[in-house]
């Protein structure tokens, strides 16, 4: 059993502005966009005026495809060139990560192992790992030190878990989990990608 560095997993979180940020920023960045609105000058049919300019007591009108009329065109409608992102710090995201470990550690949702037990590539081997561990089969998210063909082999059709490198980590897997698993060699990946002498 490898001891998590406190540094990144027993930090004081009095404020949750920041994880919320992060939280946030990841739904944004996430977010595509694809809803698009016709304007007035889109919209089909409407080129003829739909009644004389006068003598007919009603308002004037050039066209059926103005914003007011139903089947109009859209006034400030969706272009589908919106940008949602928001952009975070790599200190601030760091950070961010470091503060929602702390919070899961202290939940005592952390469990650190030697391995995964995968030999074959078998989806029932690492079932066979998560259910030794007692984890509930519900949001489990294991961190792997690399993604090999057998370790993706024997967790792609585990519905319930995901499986992330060490530097994929963010807020909204941790925060999203019910359990994190982390295997020992990945403890240190961990430890060099937030507080490394790279990042110093």
């Amino acid at each position: 059993m490898a001891d998590l560095n406190p540094e990144i997993f027993n930090l004081e979180v009095t404020n949750h502005e920041l994880v919320k940020l992060a939280y946030d920023a990841y739904l944004a960045n996430s977010r595509s966009s694809h809803a698009k609105t016709l304007k007035r000058g889109e919209v089909r049919g409407g080129g003829k005026k739909p009644w004389k300019q006068k003598g007919t007591g009603r308002a004037r009108f050039g066209s059926t495809r103005n914003p007011i009329w139903r089947h109009g065109g859209v006034a400030g409608g969706r272009t589908g060139e919106e940008n949602f992102t928001k952009k975070l710090s790599k200190n601030a995201k760091r950070t961010a990560v470091m503060q929602a470990l702390s919070m899961k550690n202290t939940a005592k949702a952390i469990q650190v192992i030697d391995t995964l037990g995968i030999k074959d590539g078998k989806v029932k081997e690492v079932i066979k790992t998560l259910t030794d561990l007692k984890v509930a089969p519900k949001n489990v998210l294991i961190v792997v030190p690399e993604k090999d063909e057998l370790t993706l082999r024997a967790t792609n059709n585990i519905a319930f878990a995901k499986v992330v490198r060490p530097t994929f980590l963010n807020v909204f897997d941790i925060m999203n989990a019910d359990t994190i698993v982390i295997v020992k060699d990945a403890v240190a990946s961990i430890d060099n990608w937030l507080i490394g002498k790279e990042n110093a």
